[in-house]
């Protein structure tokens, strides 16, 4: 098992190194100027001279690409053209809402797409078969632009004033605060130390700060915000996972040792759950940890649909500022993430799959 987990991490390295060059490449494949994106339309040729001069865009190409190797080896992102700001500090402040928004959707997909897959493989060829099938092609179907805007429509406007109605964009309502949990605390810290930078990156995580520093006004609050969104963002994957449940779980239960287990005399709730979803759980695992990385894609037009300050409207606001920095650095932590959580799932199927950890 050793040997697997440090094979694939040297395997993920030529992957990330890859994506680095392409998304390098790509950057610089935007047509437009990046001065005039920045500057204006109307900067002078002095001015524009000086700007590519002074973030090092004069150089030819592999010389750039070589000094931003060299600059990521040490941990150095680069700054944004933009702002000036580093770019690791904006991965601090817009990658936490990233990740609440990823695991509330991959959440969603995962309660109710498994579900819904041992329902319809069970009730195989009933009507609740073709209706969790319909629901699924229909999910698959709807791009996330379109449906988000339709539950904005729905919940933010024609439920406007009831119970039911949801904040249409924002990740909390003006006037609330989510105070970190290091200066509830009064815990001592240097600004712009390392500790300080991860506490900032932890606090940024609006839920989990508002749960420890028991803030349940902000946490009732950011909730509220966060599910729009992450209905929106959750449809294709749990679409994708509900087909994957029916198909791996219909495989199963084909098999002889269920029909022995049913022979003699096992439950039916145990016969699906304990020894069919089990052995069919390997694949549904695959499908939601690829789905993961589809989600991380697809926060791009969430974010810019619901107004979410996080890596994704970051990444939009960047390619039509044409500021590489943060395009490079934003698609690098998203690509390692997405390499991470595929280790992860291969390394989980050692833990179900006894036949595995005997290789």
């Amino acid at each position: 098992m050793i040997q697997f987990t440090v094979r694939r991490i040297l395997l993920a390295i030529p992957v990330l190194f890859a994506i680095l060059l392409v998304t390098f490449l790509l950057a610089r494949a935007i047509p437009g100027d990046p001065c005039k994106s920045i500057l204006g339309e109307k900067a002078s040729a002095e001015a524009c001279e000086r700007f590519t001069t002074r973030n090092g865009l004069d150089k030819p190409v592999p010389v750039q690409f070589g000094i931003y190797m060299a600059n990521v080896a040490k941990g150095d992102l680069g700054d944004s053209l933009r702002f000036g700001r580093p770019v690791s500090i904006m991965l601090i402040e817009r990658l936490p809402t990233t990740i609440e928004l990823a695991m509330a959707a991959i959440t969603i997909a995962l309660i109710v797409g498994i579900p819904a897959g041992i329902i319809a493989a069970v009730k195989r060829n009933s009507p609740t078969d073709v209706g969790v099938m319909i629901g699924a092609n229909i999910g698959v179907s709807l791009p996330v632009f379109f449906l988000g805007l339709l539950l904005i429509y729905f919940f933010a406007v024609i439920l406007k004033g009831t119970p039911f109605a949801l904040p249409p964009s924002g990740r909390i309502s003006a006037g609330l605060s989510a105070t970190p949990f290091y200066e509830v605390y009064n815990m001592p810290v240097v600004e712009g130390s390392f500790k300080y930078h991860l506490y900032e990156f932890l606090a940024n995580f609006y839920i989990f700060n508002s749960i420890i520093t028991f803030n349940w006004e902000v946490l009732k609050d950011v909730s509220r915000h966060l599910i729009l969104p992450a209905i929106a963002l959750s449809t294709i994957p749990l679409a994708i996972i509900a087909r994957m449940t029916r198909s791996s779980m219909l495989e199963v239960l084909g098999l002889d040792y269920i029909r022995a287990a049913r022979a003699k005399g096992v439950s039916n709730n145990s016969v699906i759950l304990k020894h069919g979803f089990r052995n069919a759980l390997l694949p549904v695992i695959t499908i939601a940890g690829l789905q993961l990385g589809a989600i991380l894609g697809g926060a791009v037009l969430t974010e810019t649909i619901f107004g979410l300050a996080g890596v994704g409207l970051s990444m939009y606001e960047a390619i039509t500022s044409r500021d590489f920095p943060i395009i490079q650095g934003f698609v690098v932590i998203i690509a390692f993430i997405y390499v991470f959580m595929n280790l992860v799932v291969d390394l989980s199927y050692g833990f179900l799959d006894p036949r595995i950890r005997l290789e």
